[in-house]
């Protein structure tokens, strides 16, 4: 991402302030990793079918929650 806007390049630069956990397990290259994160989540945003093993389950309640009076399921 060589040819960023101000704008972008602020974004990025935010992003590469490394969270405690990120802190933790360190990182080398914060700026970097940055901008990968921030490219995914652009994805992401763009498609929803972007994200892996994304997908949008429609079901009931009846469906997936078990009737509590019906007791144990073998």
């Amino acid at each position: 991402m060589a040819d960023q806007t101000e704008p972008e390049s602020d974004r990025v630069a935010d992003r590469a302030e490394l969270l405690p956990e990120e802190q933790a397990a360190g990182s080398e290259e914060p700026r970097a990793q940055a901008e990968a994160i921030l490219e995914d989540s652009d994805e992401r945003t763009a498609s929803r079918d972007a994200a892996p093993d994304s997908r949008v389950e429609r079901r009931t309640s009846d469906e997936v929650t078990a009737d509590p009076d019906a007791g144990p399921t073998q």
